[in-house]
């Protein structure tokens, strides 16, 4: 094993010659496109989902953030939390300032954001139309700070290769306070997307 810390973090010179090789958010981004959307109840570690190709949203964000970090960015997760329906996690990164955001999602519109973005709440108010259920209900209500995963790498097993589940970073996300996006009153205003939209939200949807 490499050692841990800037160089290593834990991985081993093959696994992080496959982290750095995708070079630039985007390639993280297609990584993560290229693989299958699974709905297995686990909390696989990057090294894991490296192993097995397939990921769902935790995992993909989770393997994002530690591929960003190969790739010289601090591993940052945020949490998107929602109403009749799931949360959803993002990592985040930033350039020149301006935030963009990698994900893995069963939904079209919830993955990919370029850095554009100049603060954390605009970047996710970008995902508001697009996060709906499967009955066309707009979703999204609020947005987490940013959580850097470093403040983890004491504990053991270490969170980018362990073996064991990684339930506890979801837990904590959950702990961790939102921001919300949108009043009670603008919420009693909300109406369903239209059929073409929710199927366009769907191009691609794994079902259970």
């Amino acid at each position: 094993m490499t050692r841990r810390g800037r160089g290593g973090l834990g991985f081993t010179p093959a696994e992080l010659r496959a982290l750095r090789a995708l070079a630039t958010p985007w390639g993280v981004q297609k990584a993560l496109d290229a693989m299958p959307y699974h709905h297995a109840g686990t909390a696989w570690s990057p090294r894991r989902v490296l192993r097995a190709r397939t990921a769902h949203c935790l995992e993909g964000a989770v393997f994002a953030a530690a591929a960003l970090r190969a790739l010289g960015h601090p591993p940052l997760l945020l949490d998107l939390e929602a109403v009749q329906d799931t949360d959803h996690v993002l990592a985040v990164y930033r350039v020149r300032g301006h935030w963009g955001a990698i994900a893995k999602s069963n939904f079209a519109g919830l993955r990919y954001r370029e850095p554009v973005y100049r603060t954390l709440r605009e970047l996710a108010l970008s995902y508001f139309e697009a996060y709906i259920n499967l009955r066309g209900d707009r979703t999204l209500r609020a947005y987490s700070r940013p959580v850097n995963l470093a403040r983890f790498d004491r504990r053991r097993p270490g969170w980018m290769t362990s073996e064991a589940d990684l339930w506890w970073i979801a837990e904590h996300l959950l702990d961790v306070a939102h921001t919300p996006l949108v009043t009670p009153a603008m919420v009693r205003r909300l109406h369903r997307v239209d059929r073409r939209s929710l199927a366009a939200g769907l191009v691609g949807y794994r079902p259970h």
